[in-house]
């Protein structure tokens, strides 16, 4: 799942992975598949495959033309094309489903069941095999394409039709599990020319029964306060004893929820309380990070409203209410908005801003040991794979620094094309997805 576990920290014990490698002679790339024309999910790495969101600009097949939202699935050993979701664009067009996006969702993936969020904002479940074992898995039987290229549907929960939920330009949540709740953001938001909320009503985040796709529980706490759209995903974990589910949310708040029933336990405010909205106050798109009984998130706004001030937080998820004032464990304030999700690893916090600088910050008391600047926009958010530190930015620029107190980069590649999401260690090898191409990085001369 995006963040390798529940609770989203990016953190790998991998090692063996190159610091250097080059796509133009292939040093130490052992694949690269082609994608989309525009991609911004980042890759899950699972059982042998791996699963990607893009767009349908370069179709695998014929049957599936025109611009729709794709899922990919590959083998991980040698990126060998293994089957696709497609999903047509909404009627509705940018106000829903904006022209070219793809699939923004990184899946879960749990024994052979996939999860992820459509372009169409729709929670879908597949086998991850698709049609290639010759079966039609139900409970859902209606698909329109079964070739061994085609996906296995087993249910498919339509957020729009049965939540009554108006997305604003996409739908990207991530899901995460746990127990045998899947829980998504909907991405209920503003209308297309951001003068109200059509739908204040529908829900924010959705728990979802696993094996039949049945809401369980939702919550609407933004109501008519949601600022722009909402694309953060949720985190779950244990915190003081409870299981919790964890998502910053479109008016700026961040809540957590108990797992089982969505009883709200605790309300955070990331913003300062005289901020407006777009000059000050920001909304959440980036998905929190739990590690321990704490919860670190840094808000942001939709990157076409440019660069600002934001804020990143530490908060003590045991508290109950609102806790903005007595749940708050530290502030830092020179922070650019955000739209990434930090690391924390050996007591420090890897956090990048979307102007582009890469902030290192003890994780307990939150005070600055270094600032990188990347001189690019990020979109996605870095990895600690043992003792380094990877992020990708804009520019297609891989930055590799050694993690630690003192700013060391030990590397910087370019991958030839704009990046918007994180690379993902797995099996060895190191998974990026640029704009148009998937590469699997390995070292090839150990």
């Amino acid at each position: 799942m995006l963040g390798g576990r529940t609770s989203r920290n990016l953190v790998s014990a991998m090692s063996g992975l190159p610091t250097q490698w080059d796509i133009q002679s292939r040093e130490n790339v052992k694949w690269v598949v082609e994608l989309g024309s525009q991609t911004y999910a980042t890759p899950t790495v699972a059982a042998g495959k791996v699963f990607i969101g893009t767009n349908n600009d370069f179709p695998r097949s014929q049957t599936h033309s025109g611009d729709q939202g794709v899922l990919m699935a590959f083998r991980a050993l040698d990126g060998q094309f293994l089957w696709q979701a497609t999903s047509p664009k909404l009627e509705t067009g940018n106000s829903n489903d904006w022209e070219q996006v793809g699939v923004c969702s990184a899946p879960l993936v749990e024994g052979d069941r996939l999860y992820y969020v459509t372009n169409r904002c729709e929670l879908v479940c597949l086998d991850t095999e698709g049609f290639r074992d010759g079966e039609n898995d139900g409970p859902y039987y209606d698909e329109e394409f079964t070739n061994q290229t085609d996906a296995d549907i087993i249910w498919k929960l339509d957020m729009i039709a049965e939540l009554g939920v108006f997305p604003h330009n996409m739908s990207n949540s991530s899901p995460v599990s746990l127990g045998n709740l899947v829980f998504v953001s909907t991405s209920n938001g503003q209308n297309e020319d951001h003068s109200g909320v059509p739908a204040p009503l529908a829900p924010t985040i959705a728990a979802v029964e696993k094996n039949e796709g049945r809401l369980v529980w939702s919550d609407n706490s933004p109501g008519e306060d949601i600022l722009n759209g909402q694309w953060s995903s949720a985190a779950a974990a244990r915190i003081g004893g409870v299981d919790q589910v964890v998502m910053g949310q479109g008016d700026g708040w961040v809540r957590g929820f108990l797992a089982d029933n969505g009883d709200k336990l605790w309300e955070f405010d990331t913003n300062p309380k005289n901020s407006i909205y777009p000059s000050s106050r920001n909304s959440i798109l980036a998905t929190a990070v739990i590690e321990g009984d704490y919860v670190y998130i840094a808000n942001g706004q939709d990157p076409e409203n440019g660069e600002g001030d934001g804020h990143l937080y530490c908060i003590d998820a045991t508290r109950r209410g609102d806790i903005t004032q007595e749940g708050l464990v530290w502030h830092y304030d020179k922070i650019r908005r955000s739209i990434s999700s930090p690391a924390i690893h050996e007591g420090l916090i890897y956090y990048p801003d979307f102007s582009g600088f890469f902030h290192c910050l003890d994780a307990a008391t939150g005070q600055a040991q270094w600032v990188h600047d990347t001189f690019a926009a990020v979109w996605g958010s870095p990895v600690v794979i043992g003792d380094k530190v990877y992020l990708a930015d804009e520019d297609g620029d891989v930055v590799i620094l050694k993690a630690g107190r003192s700013e060391e980069v030990l590397a910087e590649i370019n991958m030839g094309q704009a990046i918007h999401s994180s690379p993902v260690p797995a099996n060895g090898m190191l998974f990026i997805a640029t704009s148009k191409h998937l590469f699997a990085i390995e070292d090839l001369n150990p």
